[in-house]
């Protein structure tokens, strides 16, 4: 069984972001593709309101997700803000294991 670290990403455009909108679907695809050649996958969603998209990524080592926001950071379009999320087993078990 393969275990995967889930992430949600929360992601605003730049200035920059926003001047070259039409490069989302080139510049989404780069990011999902460092996401599946670091053997994990993502699915993006474009919001309204507080933020411009987010994304749900699952990867098999947590120091990947830092690598791949910050070389997309790096590039200038997105400003993100990361939370790491577990899924309802993996609560109930930490739930179910007495504390230290």
């Amino acid at each position: 069984m393969r275990i995967l670290f889930n992430f949600v990403v929360l992601g605003n455009w730049t200035e920059q972001g926003i001047r070259n909108i039409k490069e989302v679907p080139k510049r989404a695809k780069v990011a999902k593709d460092m996401v599946e050649k670091a053997g994990g996958n993502m699915q993006t969603f474009y919001t309204l309101g507080k933020c411009d998209f987010v994304s749900i990524i699952e990867l098999p080592k947590e120091d990947d997700i830092m690598s791949i926001l910050l070389c997309l950071g790096s590039m200038g379009n997105v400003k993100t803000t990361t939370m790491k999320a577990w899924s309802e087993s993996e609560v109930a078990k930490m739930l179910a294991t007495p504390h230290p």
